[in-house]
């Protein structure tokens, strides 16, 4: 392994730091490397994988303002693995987004974080509040061979080269792009067309917008999704000709939002609502399907049957886990990462466009979530999905569970103690075909705590139980953060830096 460092980052967290989401799996990386030709632990890597896995993380290098350190909102640093002539390159780096450099020169926090008053804030800022740090850690999708980074209560969307991770710019659509209320994380990639699907929300009417960019990276469609007022989804689906965005009763307190009180409550008696509206579609033509009430951090998929939508994601039981007593006052914001608490569990929702009704059932019991499957059939009928466990008390991944859809097999990997994942996306190998929807691998980032260590491991995607099959050594420990994703080699050939 030929192991580069690019640059060494200034921390100004305290020593010792006592944030559990700063420390342990969750200490932020500060050197940023390119690593060529990654030693190889055991197996090989695969010949006929082409193409980059890409991981954002939440690494922050100052204090919050005021202490209350959420871990999402934590400065993006992307990592990369870039696979290709049967040999394997890892690189790092921090998205350079206007507030992260913004607060480097200020040597200090800027921006009030997901706990704290943006009336700290000492600037405008960014998001669906307002007033916060658009960090551009949530999430990453590559599309038109670009990169994009984004945040979960919306921001900018950042280009990087997605080889070199490179921070390029923000994206402007050509003057077009909603720069007051920015784009959430979860924009979606249609493999089939090229085009990306995304969503936007705030606290001004109409609460909502949904558009698409083309393959090119025009937009194409920006339409307004009237709600009843400021709501906090998360993430989108689509089908073929369709587009699902959502209203759950999971939104900030009226009462303490006039305020300026952002705190959420869960509102068991309101429904949850499915808005369903064709990919091109006006605000008029939005119908709305009710549900029961819960909160859906994500979906695996939508598709088409005859005159249904069906669509399946992750019910939350208890999305806003309840104070016990006698427990410190930390322990609820704990609990509430923790995929066990909120007793997330696959399920599937049926939409019927003739008569309006909405039909759902529970497909597993077991708590699972960040879902993965081939992205070429994302929009249509899958068979099989990948998803990961959670460590018991915290928000960090300690499994892996292959679903086969059609018998209801279900293949699981749990890792060692101590040994945490990443999100971890199906790869396809090169040149196989879209309906062989498991030929092709798993790839995951995990950190040996026990080792102090981290790898890239390389799982069979129809073998989930066998364990990893390939373990490519990293040239320090990461990070933990949130999503990732794969881009197969063809779609870098359209970057345009």
């Amino acid at each position: 392994m030929d192991v580069r460092v690019v640059k060494r980052w200034e921390s100004k967290l305290p020593e010792p730091d006592p944030h559990p989401y700063r420390t342990g799996a969750w200490r932020p990386n500060v050197v940023e490397y390119d690593a060529l030709d990654l030693d190889v632990i055991t197996g090989e890597v695969p010949k006929d994988l082409e193409g980059v896995y890409l991981r954002n993380t939440e690494n922050p290098l100052l204090s919050a303002i005021s202490e209350r350190y959420h871990p999402f909102d934590g400065d993006g640093m992307l990592h990369g693995v870039h696979f290709h002539d049967g040999r394997a390159d890892y690189r790092n780096r921090l998205v350079r987004t206007e507030g992260l450099l913004a607060e480097i020169e200020a040597g200090r926090a800027l921006w009030a974080g997901i706990l704290e008053s943006p009336e700290t804030s000492l600037r405008d800022g960014w998001g669906a509040r307002q007033r916060m740090k658009d960090a551009s850690s949530t999430d990453v999708a590559v599309h038109a061979g670009v990169a994009l980074t984004s945040f979960y209560q919306c921001g900018d969307l950042y280009r990087l080269d997605p080889i070199t991770l490179a921070t390029l710019d923000r994206a402007t659509w050509d003057g077009r792009f909603p720069s007051k209320l920015g784009v959430s994380a979860h924009t979606k990639v249609d493999e089939r067309t090229g085009e990306l699907l995304f969503f936007n929300y705030g606290k001004e009417a109409p609460y909502m917008h949904y558009g698409v960019l083309d393959a090119s990276g025009a937009l194409v469609h920006y339409v307004p999704v009237p709600l009843p007022g400021p709501r906090l989804p998360h993430d989108m689906a689509f089908t073929e000709r369709f587009a699902i965005v959502n209203d759950f009763p999971l939104f900030w307190d009226p009462e303490l939002l006039a305020k300026n009180v952002h705190r959420a409550r869960f509102y068991r008696d309101l429904p949850s609502r499915f808005g369903v509206l064709p990919r091109r579609g006006q605000p008029g033509e939005v119908r709305w399907f009710e549900a029961s009430p819960t909160y859906v951090l994500h979906f695996v998929n939508a598709w088409e049957e005859g005159d249904s939508i069906v669509m399946d994601g992750f019910h939350q039981e208890c999305p806003v886990p309840a104070r016990r007593d006698g427990e410190p006052p930390w322990m609820p914001f704990m609990r509430s990462l923790d995929l066990n608490e909120m007793k997330t569990r696959l399920h599937r929702w049926r939409f019927d466009l003739k008569t309006g009704k909405t039909s759902e059932e529970r497909l597993d019991d077991a708590f699972t979530e960040f879902p993965t499957l081939r992205g070429g059939v994302v929009g249509r009928a899958h068979r099989y999905l990948y998803a990961m466990t959670g460590e018991p008390g915290w928000f960090l991944f300690n499994g892996l569970v292959r679903y086969d859809m059609k018998t209801g097999a279900r293949q699981s990997y749990r890792f060692p103690a101590g040994v945490f994942a990443s999100e971890s996306p199906m790869a396809p190998r090169t040149g196989s075909n879209v309906e062989d929807e498991d030929d092709g691998y798993v790839v995951t980032f995990v950190s040996d705590m026990n080792q102090n260590t981290s790898e890239c491991q390389i799982f069979v995607a129809s073998q989930i139980d066998r364990g990893p099959v390939t373990r490519l050594r990293l040239p320090e420990r990461i990070s933990s953060g949130t999503h990732a994703c794969w881009a197969p080699a063809s779609s870098l050939t359209r970057r345009d830096a």
